[in-house]
């Protein structure tokens, strides 16, 4: 039987939120909400395809009961998963788990942790059945009770994972630079964060904070983005890209009148752990060309939203990207030239069509648009 998970950091009790934010937050997902359907705004909602062929052809062998009580905003599930550990930060019924579970393959490996039992209970109860599905002997997965806040309690050692995903559960941290400290932690060197949540554009008022079904919609923490860019500096990214971004609307009356005045927005993330990463787009006359071998990427790779390679072409660079492409799991899949023994001054960075003055990483300004894979038409490599 699942067991209601600890709280050894003291996290209620430190934070500015009020002490129950946590309790709030569990009660809404595990009691109030029975389905999506009781969901009052697009926050905790995406569209089917939203997810790209790969993930629609494995959500058809998840249970329906998993997929009924899932709450997210987005599909944070990148290619090149096999074989690889993966972890889920408040993993729910297991939705993005199972079908991660099915990307990763028999030799890799899934870790859900989330603090609602109810959850926790329906992923576990599936465990075997998707295995089955799967056509694996043995389930590659793993179901934690635990606070995405506090990961070592959990048993997650450092370094000891490949892929961090979450799908609109960071928001609901009282304690959000505490969560990114945690997945820095327990990533290996090059590997990846790739998370959807809830944006805005500016910070809410304490008020809207604190109410429980603001909170439990996803829009009362919602990630004011500037603060989000200082948070993950701290934390240890410097620098991050967005992958896209959709607009949240607020159609409940009541709780519009909370909050109509913030523009919210669901947001895909993409962030590496490399120590060569720097807090600007530096130009060291690095190019890079995309071999088309990512499985379902023939003919182009989107790194981010404004970075479109095309297969066969050289693009110039600047120094992060360039790290992000041969210094990860993607570095069999990019011929990068060139190092950083000359430097030629900061990269002309800029999205295409120019910035929509939301804010952004290092090489981006705004969430725009994919670049068209022509540095003369997009402003440069960025």
């Amino acid at each position: 039987m699942a067991t209601v998970a600890t709280d050894p950091l003291g996290i209620r009790d430190a934070l500015p939120q009020p002490p129950d934010t946590l309790a709030q937050v569990r009660d809404y997902y595990g009691s109030t909400l029975q389905g999506s359907k009781d969901l009052k705004t697009s926050a905790c909602c995406c569209a089917p395809d939203s997810a790209s062929p790969e993930v629609r052809e494995v959500l058809a062998l998840v249970a329906p009961e998993v997929l009924e009580r899932f709450y997210g905003c987005g599909s944070p599930l990148p290619p090149l998963l096999e074989g690889c550990t993966v972890l889920d930060l408040g993993c729910g019924t297991g939705r993005d788990c199972f079908v991660a579970s099915k990307l990763v393959g028999p030799q890799g490996h899934v870790i859900g942790i989330d603090m609602t039992p109810e959850q926790i209970a329906v992923a576990r109860r599936y465990e075997a059945v998707q295995a089955e599905r799967f056509g694996y002997a043995a389930p590659n997965t793993a179901f934690l009770d635990g606070y995405i806040e506090d990961l070592a309690a959990a048993g997650i050692a450092d370094g000891s994972v490949d892929v961090v995903i979450s799908n609109c559960v960071i928001n609901l941290s009282p304690a959000k630079e505490q969560v990114f400290r945690e997945i820095y932690r327990v990533l290996k060197p090059g590997g990846e964060l790739y998370f959807s949540d809830v944006f805005a554009d500016r910070r809410l008022p304490r008020e809207a904070q604190s109410d429980p079904v603001l909170r439990g919609e996803c829009l009362g923490g919602a990630l004011y983005a500037e603060d989000f860019r200082r948070l993950l500096a701290r934390a240890g990214w410097a620098d991050f890209r967005y992958m896209g971004s959709s607009p949240v609307s607020v159609d409940d009356g009541e709780l519009y009148a909370k909050v109509g005045m913030v523009a919210f927005s669901s947001r895909t993330v993409r962030a590496f752990k490399l120590d060569s990463l720097e807090d600007l787009c530096e130009d060291y006359g690095q190019v890079a060309v995309y071999k088309g071998t990512i499985p379902g990427f023939l003919h182009h790779f989107d790194l981010d939203d404004h970075h479109r390679f095309l297969t066969g072409k050289p693009r110039l660079v600047c120094g992060n990207t360039a790290a992000m492409l041969s210094e990860t799991r993607f570095a069999p899949h990019f011929c990068v030239t060139g190092d950083r023994s000359a430097h030629y001054g900061a990269f002309a960075c800029g999205t295409f069509g120019g910035s929509d003055g939301h804010g952004g990483s290092a090489c981006d300004n705004g969430v725009g648009p994919v670049a068209t894979g022509d540095p003369e038409n997009n402003g440069g490599c960025c």
